[in-house]
């Protein structure tokens, strides 16, 4: 299992989409603050607001989208250049593969969603000379939620990346589906009450939650609890889907 995973590691460090997305997301988030900086000056905004308006809500689209891209091009890919059979063949079981492949794309999926929260914070810091830092504690606490999250939905991706097997499918899937499911659940939960409880208690809706200040430790625990269930049961989704799955 540790060959495996260090091989998966080389191959995210490799992985051109997975820098590419890097890049991207570390440029916006030193620009979008130098901006603020340059046409508003100084005292426009406090890092705390920059954090919690800017950083944290536009980082869901970033967990719930970018590491789409990655999915697609670092398992999906993988069928149709033969890497997956060449692997599968060397003698190590397809659950082992498979976990070993899911772990390493979640560290890439949690990587690419830390970044900007943290830099954008660093560099607003330093343009508004520190002015109104958010609390310790509630940041680490929100960088903790935002990584767990971010695995639990590289599970689902990954997921969807075995079925397809090809980077063009799985990453327009994807992107589609990550757009619109909130909308169609929530749709749905205001005819049927099955789905209201689906949709209070799925990563989707709870994702909406990390930038809360008051939690209470029932509603923290289920911000811990729902993304940690969510990546065990894709995870075992996947890992059954992937042993069942014919690779030419």
């Amino acid at each position: 299992m540790g060959n495996l995973v260090k091989s998966e590691l080389f191959k995210l460090g490799k992985n051109r989409s997975f820098w590419t997305l890097i890049y991207i997301i570390f440029a916006w988030a030193i620009v979008y603050p130098i901006l603020i900086f340059f046409v508003n000056g100084t005292a426009s905004v406090t890092v705390k607001e920059l954090f919690l308006d800017t950083a944290l809500w536009g980082n869901n689209y970033v967990i719930k989208l970018a590491p789409c891209i990655l999915a697609g091009f670092f398992i999906s890919s993988e069928y149709s250049i033969g890497t997956i059979k060449s692997i599968t063949s060397s003698g190590n079981s397809r659950i082992r593969i498979y976990f070993s492949k899911l772990m390493v794309f979640s560290i890439g999926a949690i990587i690419i969603s830390l970044i900007l929260p943290i830099v954008m914070t660093g560099v607003g810091a330093i343009l508004f000379d520190f002015n109104e830092m958010p609390d310790l504690a509630y940041f680490f606490r929100t960088i903790g939620l935002i990584s767990i999250y971010a695995a639990a939905f590289s599970s689902i991706m990954a997921l969807v990346s075995i079925i397809f097997t090809d980077s063009g499918k799985t990453i327009g899937f994807l992107l589609i589906f990550f757009l619109s499911f909130h909308g169609i659940l929530f749709a749905l939960s205001l005819k049927i009450s099955f789905f209201e409880i689906i949709l209070n208690y799925s990563v989707f809706k709870l994702l909406f939650d990390i930038p809360k200040f008051n939690l209470e430790n029932s509603e923290l625990l289920t911000l811990v609890l729902v993304p940690i269930l969510t990546y065990v049961v894709f995870g075992l989704l996947g890992s059954f889907v992937f042993q069942k799955k014919e690779i030419k």
